[in-house]
Formats: structure tokens, C-alpha cells, sequence
């Protein structure tokens, strides 16, 4: 969401707020972030903590906005290396110039080494002289903190610093405390000085050479009632760790990060009332290290081929917390899933406050269906399917009432101070005419229709095989939806026809291009000649931007590259539709935007973020990025699987007893093998040759895999 403050004069142009550097959203797109949910790290890339959005974070609230090191003496330790290690990891590398130098070669190095666990944030520094020389001067440490709130951050308005007082323990050093929230920064060893007005530990280091000096900062933060959603556990992970080894290091280094990303946004249900709590996916870091129901759904969703305790986590997460009355201040409503929670109200600018537990989302409870369904597919125990289906319907009785008026899912914000779009492009100018002005609401997306459909006939499913009433409803209601969906939703422009990407309040379509085209295929709301067509749209240089799919047609009035739902590039967004793709019969296509993502993943070290910018391959071989974007993102990271099954063509029927492999475009980087996939709790390894043809070996006994040449439609 846009959070900068603008005004705007008689004649309609936008200026400058009186105070230009305040207000706006910060920048992360240079940022190093290291997390262990629900903590974080965001530094400069030379490792100083020191301005923006930099900081330590736990539960959304800043412990300490400023950790720099310098030496007296010495202007700027220059940086020469930094890189992340893992997820919870950073290094850091500085020269200390002039010091001790004989020659042109320095002499004098420290070695700054972050880690990050739930609730600590650890820095080693380590100063060597390889010199000839000895050497002596003093280093400082300065500590800040401000005790902001993620969305003051966010905001561009965060308060001023807090005073430190002496750290109330054993060991040396400073705390910071406000309301029922703590932080503690110690030294070991002790500071020669400690100055704590000033936030400054002072270390005079004397080194032979040959020698080294070293210390350690330890700080910690807490709420005096806990975490609202507590880390998960590092040796309980809900999926399996995939091996891959292909002829593309790319994608295997994409995969590899992505699965060290998602092990640290893992976060748990305190309301599991167990020794193994639920686990679900917080959404991203740094704004989103929360439980949002879009996301959660879609990452676990994604993440099916590598085992189902991650969907019955969220699934069971999300059900206690399920609607169950009508509140028009928080948008609840029975049966309804919930967008996001917090620990307090969240505000941004004037006019956006959402209530610590706000229901402002059109899709999450389709999307909950569907993914109940999927994980049963992929082998989730029929027991605990079973307890989730008076959930499944009532949610899906939330969608029936929800259409009762016209046959559509439709949203309106209906308190004034909440999200204005209520899809995943969930910001204030997403929706739009192809002239570029925006739709009024209620709003019926063209994606949530065939999250609809797709839910109904997943949920028959699961009521029939279940023994329960209904499957026969649902499957004539999902048929009436796709009838009324091609009724009212298509138009034509000069390449031809395709689906509006909204009706508006008045029910006249909203016809720009953009890239819904993708959550439609492989749902079963379209025919295959409705398909083909959207897969040449997919494929037209307007929307295929070499680097994935753009949001906004490039050609449409209103095209932003850097606009966040009008232009940019999201990757969970093109990795939806190269599934769609592959399911309905369009491989090549696929192939084409799931290059387009490797090749933008080399661009971010193979942590792809949240978004990045929509310019494209034939302006800028390397994506820019966009620069306040989450990174890392947990659909963003689920993406990789996504590709990777797509491009297997793997797909599993658990409860009918197959598997079903049918490459597509693995061979693209073949040769290629993969170990340890899941599926009904059983391992699954796939190997790949360069000519497209398969082998797989399945570790369950009662699973018939089929084995399928190549290319075509599944």
C-alpha cells in the first residue's frame, strides 16, 4: 500500500508535502535482511544499521534503530564484502585504512558476523592485524532505539529515540522498555566505557601483529505477554527438503534460498492447544511478518509437493479464526476467512486503520476450500480433512450468500477506513478501465470467479467422497457461475476478446489487460478455446515482460513499471499462471514465463522479493527492483516449487491412488534430478533427461505412478 502523505492543488497536480523527507514509505531495495520470525534485520549493505527501515525487529516493533561501528581515527571503515548467509545470516567485511599499513596492501580488517534467532540478534566483531606493525585505537559501537511500531516505519513517521538506561542484569550494557515491550543490548566482553545517554560502547584494542580481538553483542527484545504467533520449532519442519541437481545451477541456487527464506518465515498457532503446535507461513518480511489468509493459502498451496502438515497447519490456523457473526467494523462475517492479524490497529497515513483481526478480503475463503480439497489430493490424512469440512461448509455457504444478489463474489469496503480493493492487489488504483480510470464498488474480480468455481467443485468433492450432502448443488452452482462468467465478463479489443478484469458497481466490465488472465487457467472455468486465447495474451510483449508477467498491460493508460498492481512484476502472480498454463495445454507459454522468472532471480541472488519492477528484458537485462518491496516474500519464495512442479508436470490423486509425471519443460534445464519430494507421506524422486523422458522412483506402495512423454495438454 502507497502510505506517502501528498496534496494537491486547485488545479488538480500533486505536490510535495511540506516535509518532503518525512512520510514516505522507506526504501529496502539496497537493505541486507536476515529474520527468524517473527524477528528481523534490516541493515545497510555494508552492514550499518542506520537509517530508513533499518533495525531490529521482533512482533513488529522496532528494538533497536541504530547499531554502527566505527573507529576513531579513522574516517570509515571501508566496506569491501557482504553477503547473507542463509536466511538468519549476514557477514560483513571492513578495512580499516591506514592503520598499521606499510605497504599498499591493508593491514587492519573486521569481520562484522549476524545471526538472528526468535527474540536475539547477535553480532561478532572481530578486528585482525596481518600487518607488521602493532596497533592501537579505540572502537565504538552506537545503539539506538525508538521503539517504533511497524507501521509508524512504514509510514515515514517514526518517533523520536528513546532513552537508554542501564541494562538491569549482570552483564554490561543498555535497555530500552515502553508499555509491555523490552529490549536489552549487552557487551561480552564488557566496554572499556560505556556511555549510556549516549548509546556508546567504547573498546580500546591493542593488537600485535598476527593477532585478533573480538566481542560479542547480544541483543533481545520481548513483550511482557509473549508473541502472538510464537517461532515454530527449527527441528519440526512441516515439508520436506528437496535435492536438486540440474544442468541450471540458477534454478537449483533459486530453490535452495527460497527453502532457507521459507524455513525462517515459519511461524505457529498459539490456540493449537498441543506439543506440536500448528505451523503456518507469516506473509513477508519486513512489513508482513504476520498471518495474512491470502498468503498463507497460497504458500502452502504452493508447497503441496513437498508434503501437506504445512496446509493443515494453515487450514486448521485459519478455521479457528473463521468467521462466525457479522461485524461491519472488522468485516467478519460467518464463514468468512480472515485477511490479517495483528497485535494492534494498524494505520497508515490518514485514512487506512484495520483492526488487529480484519476480515477485508474476497478471496481467502475460496481459496481455503481449494486448498482443504488440494491437500487432501496430495495425501493429507482423511481424519483430519474430515474436521475440517463443517469449515468448508461454512465457507461455503459464506459464497453462496455472498453471490445471492447477482451470481458473483463482489467486495466493498463497507467501513471508510478500510482496504478499497479487497483482491490481491489490494491497493487503492488497482482496479482500472482500460482508459485508465478506477472502478467503483462493489467490485466482482474475474480471478475470485474462478476461485469460486474452482472451490465449488473441489468442495462437492470433498463432500461426496465424505458422505456429506451437497456435492450436486455445488457442481450446478459452479456451472451456473461459469455461464454467468462468460455471459458478462468477456469484451473484444482489437487483438480480440478476453475477460474484463471487473465488473464494477454498475456491472459494466473493467476492461484493461492485465495479468488475471493467469488465476483463470487450469481452474475449469474456461473452455479450451477461451484458454488458448488468454495463453496468446499471456505470451503478447505487453504483458510477457522476459522477466515475468507484468500486472498492467504495458500498452494500457496508467502502465507503471513501478507501480505496485499497475505494471510491476510479482513472481507468485506469474508462477500462479504458469501452473494454469501447463494444466490447460500450454507448455511452451509456460516455459517461456518461468525462464523469465529464473533469469530475474539471478538478478536478486536468488531471493526473489515481493515485486520488482515491470520494464522488462528488452529495456534492462537485470529487473530493477521495486523499492519497498518485502524480501523475503513467502509466495514470492514458494514460487520456485510452483515452477518446479509445473515443469514436471507432477500432479497427485492420493485418495484415487496415482501420481501423475509429465514433463513439460524440465528438459529445458536437464539433465535433472530431484529427491525427496512428498506425496501421501511417502518420498518421491523424478530425474529428467535432456530429451524430456522421465524416470520416477515412489516410496509409497499403494501409489500407481504414471510416467508421460512430454509436452501437450494434461
Amino acid at each position: 500500500m502507497d502510505a506517502t502523505v501528498k496534496t494537491q492543488d486547485p488545479n488538480g497536480s500533486v505536490t510535495a508535502p511540506p516535509s518532503a523527507a518525512q512520510g514516505l514509505q522507506p526504501f529496502l531495495h539496497d537493505a541486507v535482511v536476515t529474520l527468524h520470525a517473527p524477528s528481523l534485520v534490516i541493515s545497510r549493505a555494508d552492514g550499518q544499521v542506520s537509517e530508513g527501515a533499518d533495525g531490529f525487529y521482533h512482533g513488529d516493533r522496532r528494538a533497536l534503530s541504530r547499531l554502527t561501528v566505527a573507529a576513531e581515527g579513522i574516517p570509515l571503515p571501508a566496506p569491501v564484502a557482504g553477503s547473507l548467509r542463509g536466511a538468519d545470516g549476514a557477514e560483513f567485511r571492513y578495512i580499516l585504512r591506514g592503520l598499521g599499513e606499510v605497504t599498499p596492501d591493508p593491514a587492519v580488517a573486521l569481520h562484522r558476523s549476524r545471526s538472528v534467532a526468535a527474540g536475539r540478534f547477535e553480532e561478532r566483531l572481530e578486528v585482525t592485524n596481518a600487518g607488521s606493525r602493532h596497533v592501537r585505537f579505540r572502537l565504538t559501537v552506537t545503539a539506538c532505539s525508538d521503539l517504533a511500531t511497524m507501521d509508524q516505519v512504514k509510514s515515514g513517521h517514526a518517533p523520536g529515540e528513546v532513552p537508554p538506561q542501564a541494562a538491569d542484569s549482570a552483564a554490561v550494557g543498555l535497555s530500552w522498555a515502553h508499555d509491555d515491550f523490552t529490549a536489552r543490548l549487552i557487551s561480552e566482553p564488557a566496554p572499556d566505557v560505556l556511555e549510556v545517554s549516549a548509546g556508546r560502547f567504547s573498546y580500546d584494542v591493542e593488537l600485535a601483529p598476527g593477532t585478533s580481538w573480538s566481542a560479542m553483542l547480544s541483543a533481545t527484545a520481548a513483550y511482557a505477554d509473549g508473541d502472538q504467533f510464537p517461532p515454530a520449532p527449527a527441528d519440526r519442519l512441516p515439508w520436506s527438503v528437496p535435492v536438486l541437481r540440474s544442468a541450471d545451477r540458477a534454478l537449483d541456487r533459486w530453490l535452495e534460498q527460497s527453502l532457507a527464506d521459507l524455513d525462517h518465515l515459519r511461524l505457529t498457532d498459539p490456540r493449537s492447544g498441543s506439543d506440536r503446535p500448528d505451523q503456518f507461513l507469516a506473509a513477508g518480511a519486513p512489513w508482513f511478518l504476520t498471518l495474512f489468509g491470502r498468503d498463507a493459502l497460497w504458500a502452502a498451496r504452493m508447497l503441496l509437493p513437498l508434503g501437506t502438515d504445512l496446509a493443515a497447519g494453515t487450514l486448521r490456523t485459519l478455521a479457528r479464526r473463521q468467521g462466525t457473526h457479522t461485524d461491519p467494523t472488522t468485516e467478519e462475517q460467518p464463514g468468512k476467512i480472515l485477511h490479517e492479524v495483528r497485535r494492534a490497529t494498524l494505520k497508515i497515513a490518514d485514512r487506512l486503520s484495520l483492526p488487529s483481526v480484519y476480515y477485508g478480503t474476497v478471496d481467502a475463503t475460496p481459496l481455503w476450500i481449494t486448498l482443504l480439497h488440494d491437500a487432501w489430493r496430495w495425501g493429507m490424512d482423511p481424519a483430519e480433512v474430515e474436521e475440517l469440512l463443517p469449515h468448508a461448509e461454512s465457507a461455503l455457504a459464506w459464497m453462496r450468500d455472498q453471490a445471492a444478489a447477482d451470481g458473483f463474489l463482489k467486495y466493498i469496503d463497507q467501513t471508510g477506513q478500510g482496504l478499497s480493493n479487497q483482491g490481491w492487489k489490494d491497493s487503492d488504483d488497482s482496479i482500472r478501465y482500460s482508459d485508465g480510470g478506477r472502478a467503483h464498488a462493489p467490485i466482482a474480480l474475474c480471478e475470485v470467479q474462478a476461485y469460486a468455481y474452482e472451490a465449488a467443485l473441489g468442495g462437492a468433492a470433498l463432500l461426496r467422497a465424505f458422505g456429506r450432502p451437497g456435492a450436486d448443488e455445488w457442481e450446478a452452482w459452479a456451472e451456473r457461475l461459469a455461464a454467468r462468467f462468460r455471459d458478462r465478463f468477456w469484451v473484444t479489443d482489437e487483438h480480440g476478446p478476453y475477460p474484463a478484469v471487473a465488473l464494477d458497481g454498475d456491472g459494466k466490465p473493467v476492461d484493461s489487460v492485465t495479468s488475471g488472465f493467469g488465476h483463470l487457467l487450469g481452474t475449469g472455468l474456461l473452455n479450451a478455446e477461451e484458454s488458448a486465447l488468454l495463453a496468446a495474451r499471456l505470451a503478447a510483449p505487453d504483458l510477457d515482460a522476459g522477466h515475468g508477467l507484468r500486472t498492467l498491460s504495458s500498452d494500457a493508460v496508467g502502465y507503471n513499471p513501478y507501480g505496485y498492481h499497475v505494471g510491476s512484476i510479482w513472481p507468485h502472480d506469474t508462477a500462479i499462471a504458469v501452473h494454469g498454463l501447463v494444466k490447460a495445454g500450454f507448455p511452451d507459454v509456460a516455459a517461456s514465463l518461468a525462464s523469465g522468472l529464473l533469469t530475474a532471480s539471478t538478478g536478486f541472488d536468488a531471493r526473489l522479493p515481493e515485486l520488482f519492477a515491470g520494464h522488462g528484458s528488452a529495456e534492462s537485462a537485470t529487473p530493477a527492483p521495486y523499492p519497498a518491496s518485502c524480501r523475503p516474500q513467502a509466495w514470492a519464495a514458494t514460487s520456485a516449487v510452483a515452477v518446479l512442479q509445473a515443469a514436471l508436470g507432477l500432479d497427485a490423486d492420493v485418495p484415487g491412488g496415482t501420481v501423475t509425471v509429465k514433463p513439460t519443460f524440465a528438459s529445458a534445464y536437464g539433465p535433472l534430478t530431484v529427491g525427496g519430494l512428498q506425496v501421501g507421506g511417502a518420498s518421491l524422486d523424478i530425474t529428467v533427461s535432456v530429451d524430456g523422458t522421465a524416470s520416477v522412483s515412489c516410496g509409497s506402495p499403494v501409489l500407481n505412478v504414471n510416467v508421460h512423454a512430454h509436452g501437450g495438454p494434461h
